[in-house]
């Protein structure tokens, strides 16, 4: 009954997992468009991603569900402390 009341939210929520490669830039752009269409990123990335100095926490914290780096993550102390929790 619950998830009728919500359905529309929650037929809206897309949760997507990524695996990348070399370098993944992550910008506010990109990461607007997802919480627009409601999609979290589950993301992987062997070697550097990068999330942009445009990202705001709250915009990081709405789409990025997770973040797995094998290499290197670039993102400012703010995005690193408000993801803190999320990345693996």
């Amino acid at each position: 009954k619950q998830l009728d009341t919500h359905g529309e939210a929650v037929d809206r929520s897309i949760e997507r997992h990524t695996m990348e490669l070399g370098l993944r830039d992550f910008g506010r752009t990109e990461l607007e468009q997802l919480r627009a269409a409601g999609e979290v990123l589950h993301i992987k990335v062997v070697g550097l991603a990068r999330i942009g100095s445009d990202v705001t926490p709250d915009l990081a914290r709405a789409t990025i569900g997770s973040i797995t780096v094998l290499g290197s993550l670039q993102a400012s102390a703010d995005i690193k402390k408000a993801l803190a929790d999320r990345i693996l």
